[in-house]
């Protein structure tokens, strides 16, 4: 019997059966689906003899129309045709066994799907041919995966332990399919910690994970939600894109008694399985940097739609972060029907990616004007499977409480960590329970500190305005620029052009239509006639910036004599709203700006104007930035000492070295 504090070593060991058969890079995909039917067959068993009873007086099609917690009086919500367990498969000997293991899975009702989307049956038949499957059976068949032995909790550890060992033994991305539970129960007690319905008396709330992985989040809420509040109930719902991760998660439900059809198989962005469901909570680590190229005509569409999810913006195609943040704020419930918390795990990227009005700054923009986020934690470096960079737990709530309306907390966690004794992968520090209990309460308490500080939501909005100076250039018809219209694409196919341009003298022009003027008749009277565009291309290859001459004025149209902007010389200048104490409103972006540029731009930059039509607004949350503490440089005398010691050092043993030699 293996020793229940070994377990996880104990169950990923089977794995050294396989060798000879299976490429260890590839023994996940035994260990994984044999660990799930014997916990199932363990939850099964104490109703075995009641199932039995029900199987033997009940169709088959009335099975499936029904669930067996109807058919038996108990809460229990799956089932097995068959009478075969492990240890009666095993105990009837090799001949049958293969037959009978795929008899045996075939017999679980419908919802148990995971032996499919494992392609169950093809590794039962290699397990066969390789004289492998009786010793895989013999292993499984007594491992002690009953309730009683192994909790949910402690089942939901071994699956993230065998499934870290799957996708690192595969060189896989394990980050992409299982968050750390140490991460999980912090965005959940965020979660919960503003509900203070959900944490007393009995009550019955939902949770939806878009990208539910293994269903590691959601187990943890369930759990978490059971130690706040024994009579509360969570139903759990969920949709993932890959199948055995998909088929993980909804084994471990149904053997939770959640309804496994609130567990769906598919791609979330581009295939909504919840369409038009709300819940009390959403939480979700999406994957970061995910591009999304292949469905931009799907998702493209979808944000064209009324009322679409994805309304609001839409972020660059390599970087599908914030459509799942747009996705979850979709599945919030209205405020007038009691609202929703939202916790998502995402990378630094969504803090600040994007200029002004592009599609993450419009999203983030969208978010604030809306009074949706709450709260924003950073977290240690190292937490996850597969990546060391930082990470952050977003909180939203589309009704805050009065404190919060208009407010979003920061808390930086990053050094609230504890150095693992021996990391996983990229995970290498873990959040201890009384930090996590120090890092709610910052939350919970609204504090204001070093590592923790609460913003006005129009603190992170800015005003992107374009600074232009104008054009000045001299020009002439000298040889260098003249050999450069004989090399433009365009003007070098004008017959001609060159040898009047040569013959046109090389006298230097300070004033663009004076020399246009002069050049035109010049080239009239050789019969040359150019369009606007080859004009254009013909001052802009014979001037050069030149600061002493005169501006260039506009030629035509609505702004005719007006200076004209030099794009070489074209800047912007990033103005927060609220700047210098001006009011922290929109209305006063006209005042603040011009108030900035009279300021910080007019005195140091003559002749520069503001172009307001190119002025955007934009929208960043500067995180490092506002916990960012100065450690001034060590002193120089402190450097020269520390040089003059390590110098004497030097000296003391090459006259060692010396005194050797002689």
């Amino acid at each position: 019997m293996s020793n229940l504090n070994n377990l996880d070593g104990t169950v990923w060991g089977f794995a050294d059966t396989l060798r000879g058969v299976y490429a260890r890079n590839t023994a996940g995909d035994v260990i994984l689906p044999f660990t799930i039917l014997r916990r199932l067959e363990c939850v099964m068993a104490p109703y075995r003899e009641q199932i039995d009873q029900v199987v033997a007086s009940t169709s088959i099609e009335m099975m499936r129309r029904a669930k067996i917690s109807k058919l038996t009086g108990d809460a229990f919500n799956f089932y097995n045709t068959t009478s075969h367990t492990l240890d009666s498969l095993y105990a009837a000997g090799a001949q049958d066994l293969a037959d009978g293991l795929l008899e045996y899975v075939a017999g679980f009702s419908e919802d148990i799907d995971v032996f499919a989307n494992f392609n169950f049956p093809n590794h039962v038949s290699r397990l066969n041919k390789g004289g492998i499957l009786a010793a895989i059976v013999r292993q499984f068949k007594d491992l002690p995966l009953d309730m009683e032995s192994v909790p949910n909790e402690r089942m939901g550890e071994l699956f993230e332990h065998l499934i870290y060992m799957d996708f690192e033994s595969s060189n896989a991305e394990s980050g992409d399919h299982y968050t750390p539970r140490d991460a999980i129960r912090l965005l959940v007690d965020l979660l919960f910690a503003e509900d203070d319905q959900a944490l007393s008396g009995p009550v019955t709330r939902t949770i939806y994970d878009p990208t539910v992985g293994t269903g590691g989040m959601l187990s943890v809420a369930q759990e978490r939600l059971t130690e706040m509040n024994p009579q509360a109930e969570l139903v759990l719902h969920g949709q993932e894109l890959r199948p055995e991760s998909y088929a993980l998660c909804r084994s471990d439900l149904i053997s939770k008694g959640q309804d496994p059809k609130n567990i769906a198989l598919g791609n979330t962005l581009t295939e909504d399985k919840f369409e038009g469901e709300k819940f009390d909570y959403v939480l979700s680590n999406p994957p970061y940097g995910v591009d999304w190229k292949k469905d931009v005509e799907a998702i493209t569409e979808d944000a064209a739609q009324p009322g679409s999810r994805f309304t609001p913006g839409l972020p660059p195609t390599s970087d599908g972060a914030l459509l799942f943040v747009e996705h979850a704020i979709s599945k919030m419930r209205p405020a007038s029907e009691g609202g929703s918390r939202v916790g998502i795990v995402l990378n630094g990227s969504p803090l600040f990616s994007g200029g002004a009005e592009s599609g993450p700054s419009n999203i983030r923009g969208w978010l604030l004007d809306n009074n949706l986020l709450e709260a924003i934690v950073a977290l240690p470096n190292d937490m996850f499977y597969n990546t060391g960079i930082a990470t952050y737990l977003w909180i939203f709530d589309n009704t805050k409480q009065a404190d919060r309306r208009g407010k979003v907390q920061l808390i930086d966690a990053t050094s609230r960590k504890t150095k693992m004794r021996k990391g996983l992968g990229s995970k290498r520090v873990e959040i201890s329970e009384a930090d996590r209990a120090l890092i709610a309460g910052q939350y919970r308490d609204r504090e204001q500190s070093t590592t923790s500080k609460i913003f006005d939501n129009l603190d992170f909005a800015y005003w992107q305005a374009t600074i232009e100076r104008p054009l000045r250039l001299n020009f002439a018809c000298t040889p260098e620029r003249v050999a450069l219209v004989a090399e433009h694409k365009a003007l070098s196919k004008i017959d001609g052009l060159v040898k009047v341009l040569t013959a046109f003298g090389e006298k230097v022009y300070i004033n663009r239509e004076d020399f246009m003027v002069g050049l035109g008749l010049h080239l009239g009277s050789a019969g040359i006639g150019l369009t606007g565009p080859q004009r254009k291309a013909l001052w802009q290859t014979l001037g050069e910036r030149d600061e002493t001459a005169d501006v260039c004025r506009i030629p035509t149209g609505k702004n005719k004599g007006q200076a004209e902007p030099d794009i070489g010389l074209r800047d912007t200048e990033i103005i927060p709203v609220g700047w210098n104490g001006y009011p922290k409103t929109y209305d006063a972006r006209d005042k603040t700006i011009q108030a900035y540029f009279e300021a910080e731009v007019a005195p140091h930059v003559e002749g520069a104007w503001i172009d307001w039509d190119k002025t955007r607004t934009g929208y960043e949350i500067p995180f490092t930035r506002h916990f960012y503490v100065y450690e001034p440089p060590e002193p120089l005398e402190e450097i020269d000492a520390r040089l003059e010691a390590s110098i004497a050092e030097i000296m003391t043993l090459l006259r060692k070295v010396e005194e050797g030699a002689k």
